[in-house]
């Protein structure tokens, strides 16, 4: 059994612990109250910018662009969204995870793949793997902008144009609630017109100048632009919602060791005062 100092020491130990970890809490819970806000901001708009964009194609089915044209798949790019941080339980994790069976399978197929990692956790890992990353994005999620959105998006839209690659995904955590984060594929490239979402407004109501053509070469790329800084805010909500719930248990698991610690002192200390009485009372 252990000494009542040695406990002691467990007891300050864990206390301490629970100190950091229900501030990392308390503070990723104001970071999650901002995120929602902003995010619950931008919605209304990428909706309504898509529903635009569907209804403009509705009434100009005849209409192409390049980045709606599918081909032969010979090169992929994929754009992994993980944090520059830990302490948010399997966030990280399960991300690695997914974009490794990915990888492994599009090399079974003879596919090259170009890897854009958004953030520090999953660069890590394909570095410590050897896979050669594209370019460096962690400020991206430290501190989300649309301007950093815009330019990785137009950078991607060119490297499809110009047929170096020929998809493009995006694998990221899309926020549901505090409790659940769902990891998802998205095909960004080509954009899948015919589910760009939906509007109440009737197609033939626009009046296109000054041609649908120039029309959709503007709207397409914006809705693209877009949806990447959609996507980025998804991925920052979703982390600090797991860190959360991740620092939440911890502190939970350390109210019950500290329940089972202050047991284990209380019965040492009756112990050794039991052992001292007897001693007194046999006369040692």
């Amino acid at each position: 059994m252990s000494s009542l100092k040695e406990i002691k020491i467990r007891i300050a130990s864990v206390n301490s612990t629970k100190k950091i970890t229900s501030a990392m809490k308390m503070v990723s819970s104001a970071k999650l109250h901002h995120s929602q806000g902003v995010i619950e901001n931008l919605l209304p708009y990428e909706q309504q910018l898509r529903g635009i964009l569907h209804n403009f194609l509705a009434a100009n089915a005849d209409l192409e662009t390049p980045f709606a044209q599918p081909r032969p798949v010979r090169k992929v790019a994929i754009v992994a969204f993980s944090s520059n941080s830990g302490l948010c339980g399997t966030f990280n994790a399960n991300v690695i995870k997914e974009l490794a069976v990915r990888i492994q399978k599009y090399k079974e197929e003879q596919i090259d793949v170009l890897l854009y990692p958004i953030g520090k956790k999953v660069a890590e890992a394909l570095k410590k793997e050897g896979y050669i990353i594209e370019k460096d994005f962690q400020q991206l999620i430290d501190k989300p902008d649309y301007k950093g959105a815009v330019n990785l998006a137009t950078e991607l839209m060119a490297l499809f144009e110009s047929e170096e690659v020929d998809k493009v995904e995006l694998l990221y955590h899309h926020f549901k609630s505090s409790a659940i984060q769902q990891l998802l594929w998205r095909d960004w490239l080509p954009a899948n017109l015919s589910q760009d979402g939906e509007s109440e407004t009737d197609a033939d109501n626009y009046i296109i100048e000054p041609s649908p053509e120039t029309m959709l070469n503007e709207l397409l790329p914006k809705v693209l632009r877009l949806s990447i800084y959609a996507v980025l805010l998804d991925t920052v909500t979703s982390e600090h919602a797991a860190r959360v719930l991740a620092m939440q248990t911890a502190s939970d698991n350390a109210n019950e060791l500290l329940q089972e610690l202050t047991l284990q002192y209380n019965k040492s200390r009756q112990q050794a005062i039991t052992n001292e009485l007897l001693d007194i009372i046999g006369g040692r």
